[in-house]
């Protein structure tokens, strides 16, 4: 009966009625959390977070928190508009390749870090970022490109298991996929083309599964009835960055905010408004806002054309500040401020798995050296059940990063009552005692077509 009930295709009417509320995933019975996040309706937490922070080590999830409009740049000009508000060489992208792009304002804060799909020299894809940089650049007719939209899925897959599940679901041999290549894919029983690309933020082997949102109540059900016998977990948003955190990828709205922010119509505009919450005065937006060479993305830049931004990153380039670390959070601290809940004069709450509620791009907490000195600031911490660690993301004076070293994190709200966290200098990005996608030798997993 529970296999019943939890089946998509045994419950379609969960999916056709009025009360319908995902946009693109099943209404499983024993899923009650959902989220109304970024205008979209999606999961908040299905299996929970302790089995989604290992599932990802000895089986895999399926998240589809990223789902949303697809937005395609085309025409003569695409590269071109590209190329002008990127830190990368978008001239030498082999098509039929993704890579993450990073757009700068002047000052050389990160306005947009998305995926980028190359279809060829004259047409882009991109999800789950924000083109405010490309779209008012094109309103200056400076540009020949045309601007459309699509609703797809996104369906996020990470763990030993994840390319054997879809190659079952799609009985199509996956295994040569390379990091960052799209192929298209089919699977048996879906009447749709469907994408398959390797790519992630786990840190580890991860695939993703794109196709037209009214499908994708079919697809992720398919998915999820073959991986579930092999242990796969359904991530929600609530425990979506875990994944990113220990991963070594900072992400907009997650670890910092996109310095658009600092703009007034667009904050007014933008469909989703942070929180400055943190030790960090909520009146300081820029603590929210990271550069580039903060997160170790210099290594995207190429200085073989003009681009926004350019003049801040070669000069921040040529004499770094500061850097991202893993700052991994003394337990004895944590249990100190659970401990004060019960007391009538607590410190601020740390949440679990991610000690504020995500999207938290906009805390940040002072980290301080033993002097007390302000040496850098901290993102919103986050706990792994697999590790049993709380980490955060740091960007760190590099004069005083050493792995090893203890520093301060400033844990509360500004104003109110502050909790003096000890933490320790680890390496970035924390992930380890795992493949790494980008080299992971895909020979040693299962093939799907032979899976029973």
């Amino acid at each position: 009966m529970g296999d019943k009930m939890d089946s998509y295709e045994n419950n379609r009417d969960l999916h056709t009625s009025t009360y319908k509320v995902l946009d693109v995933e099943p209404e499983y019975p024993d899923v009650h959390q959902i989220g109304n996040l970024f205008g979209k309706h999606i999961t908040w937490e299905a299996d929970g977070w302790k089995a989604i922070g290992e599932s990802y080590f000895k089986s895999c999830y399926i998240h589809a928190g990223l789902s949303g409009a697809e937005e395609t740049f085309s025409g003569p000009d695409a590269e071109k508009l590209l190329s002008d508000f990127s830190i990368n060489d978008v001239t030498k992208w082999k098509e039929g390749k993704c890579k993450h792009l990073v757009s700068l304002d002047e000052k050389g804060y990160v306005t947009n870090h998305a995926l980028f799909y190359k279809d060829s020299p004259t047409q882009f894809r991109t999800t789950a970022g924000c083109s405010v940089p490309y779209l008012a650049a094109m309103q200056t007719g400076k540009y020949n490109v045309q601007y459309t939209t699509r609703n797809i899925f996104i369906f996020q897959l990470s763990g030993p298991t994840s390319l054997t599940i879809v190659e079952k679901a799609s009985q199509t041999n996956l295994h040569d996929v390379k990091f960052l290549q799209i192929v298209p894919l089919r699977m048996p029983g879906i009447d749709a083309d469907l994408e398959f690309v390797r790519i992630g933020m786990s840190g580890t082997l991860s695939y993703e599964v794109h196709g037209p949102a009214e499908v994708g109540p079919a697809v992720y059900d398919k998915l999820y009835q073959i991986g579930k016998p092999m242990g796969m977990k359904r991530m929600g948003w609530k425990d979506y960055t875990i994944n990113h955190t220990f991963g070594g990828n900072p992400q907009m709205t997650v670890n910092f905010e996109s310095s658009l922010y600092a703009d007034p119509q667009f904050t007014a505009t933008a469909p989703f408004t942070p929180n400055y919450t943190g030790s960090i005065d909520p009146k300081n937006i820029e603590a929210r806002f990271r550069t580039a060479v903060e997160c170790r993305w210099d290594f995207m830049a190429r200085f073989n054309h003009d681009f926004l931004g350019r003049a801040a990153l070669e000069a921040e380039m040529a004499s770094p500040k500061r850097r991202v670390v893993s700052l991994v959070l003394n337990p004895d601290d944590i249990a100190d401020v659970i401990r004060s809940q019960f007391t009538d004069d607590p410190y601020k709450y740390i949440d679990f798995p991610c000690a504020e509620q995500q999207p938290a791009g906009g805390h940040q907490d002072w980290v301080c050296d033993a002097d007390g000195s302000h040496i850098g600031i901290s993102a919103n911490p986050t706990y792994s059940s697999h590790y049993k660690v709380m980490i955060s993301h740091a960007v760190i004076d590099v004069d005083k990063i050493e792995d090893g070293r203890e520093v301060i994190i400033k844990w509360g709200d500004f104003g109110g009552k502050i909790k003096d966290i000890r933490a320790t200098i680890a390496p970035f990005p924390y992930i380890h005692d795992v493949g790494d996608n980008r080299t992971f030798d895909t020979s040693k997993i299962a093939s799907g077509l032979d899976a029973k």
